[in-house]
């Protein structure tokens, strides 16, 4: 389970739970410590977010009855600001780098990046597209670099 401290009196309780066919966010919403609102995400195969639980929040908040508009900003504006990367991100990132150093030609690097980010990333919403295969090694040397600027913490 996973605390938002959104206000100091409202909070947001997430957490996840697996499912037959992958896997679903549920989310509590909180106000001086009394449940007022819920909301469920399911995936199959999810998007990226930018931090655990970002689309479960905001249905929560956005779909919300109880809040007035002023705290539904405010707490809109607190999904907006929040910046938390997952730490793991970054040593996938620094795992895959390693292939730069040790692989003897572009296809050994891209080959040693794809399994390193496959084996960090693929029970966490990541998708190889179905052509990979045919992508020359510049074009999957690019898209590597950028998936691994992206889990260092920069944009793309």
């Amino acid at each position: 389970m996973k605390t938002f401290n959104i206000t100091r009196n409202l909070q947001a309780y997430c957490r996840s739970e697996k499912t037959r066919y992958g896997f679903r966010h549920l989310a509590e919403l909180h106000y001086k410590g009394n449940e007022v609102g819920t909301a469920k995400c399911c995936y199959y195969n999810r998007t990226w977010e930018r931090f655990e639980f970002e689309s479960v929040l905001e249905k929560l908040i956005g779909e919300n009855e109880f809040l007035s508009k002023t705290q539904k900003a405010r707490a809109l504006k607190y999904l907006a600001d929040y910046n938390e990367r997952d730490p793991f991100f970054k040593t996938i990132a620094l795992v895959s780098k390693i292939g730069g150093i040790i692989a003897d030609d572009q296809k050994s690097q891209n080959d040693w990046k794809l399994r390193m980010i496959k084996a960090g990333l693929e029970n966490r919403g990541l998708t190889i597209p179905d052509d990979w295969n045919e992508l020359t090694e510049n074009e999957k040397q690019r898209r590597l670099d950028e998936t691994i600027a992206v889990l260092e913490g920069g944009e793309k």
